[in-house]
């Protein structure tokens, strides 16, 4: 027996892809002439900085794919506490943006392997990334691909969001 989504599972279904599927999709929209951006990030408990990143993001191309840590990468990054909010849960947030095309789960610490299928025409980062400590900057360099830094929005962060949770319930 089937199981029955909601609209929002549908949507988020059609714009996760898997690590295998986004070669040959960033390779057809490539084809037809689009430029592909590429960004990535935990994105756990999506805020307004988040939401500005990812549209200052897609401003940048035709075609937005944020690569999105899974709950083990953020465990990895940031702490076993860490993430909130689940892995799937953080897709479907984010592929009800209309500013995120595809969403791509991966399992590293991080992105250069789906950088290298994606391929983009521009890598996007915070302004708080050094250009030269972007990772798959020289790879997309190397391919006739540009860096972006999107500046950050003060005041906005997750950290600060789980610190303000903690400091009301206590």
């Amino acid at each position: 027996m089937s199981e029955v989504r909601s609209p929002e599972e549908k949507i988020a279904m059609v714009k996760l892809l898997t690590n295998s599927d986004i070669a040959g999709e960033a390779s057809r929209l490539k084809k037809a002439g689009k430029r592909i951006v590429f960004t990535n990030g935990c994105f756990d408990i999506l805020h307004a900085g988040h939401v500005r990143y990812l549209a200052a993001a897609r401003a940048e191309g035709d075609i937005l794919v944020v690569g999105l840590n899974s709950d083990k990468s953020v465990r990895l990054i940031k702490g076993v506490k860490r993430p909130v909010v689940s892995q799937m849960q953080r897709a479907e947030v984010l592929s009800g943006l209309s500013c995120v095309d595809f969403v791509v789960l991966f399992d590293e610490p991080d992105p250069l392997n789906l950088i290298k299928k994606v391929r983009p025409d521009i890598l996007v980062k915070g302004g708080d990334w050094a250009e030269e400590d972007i990772i798959g900057a020289d790879f997309v360099r190397a391919a006739g691909g540009r860096i972006a830094r999107i500046p950050v929005v003060p005041g906005i962060s997750t950290s600060s969001i789980i610190k303000r949770i903690l400091e009301i319930s206590g």
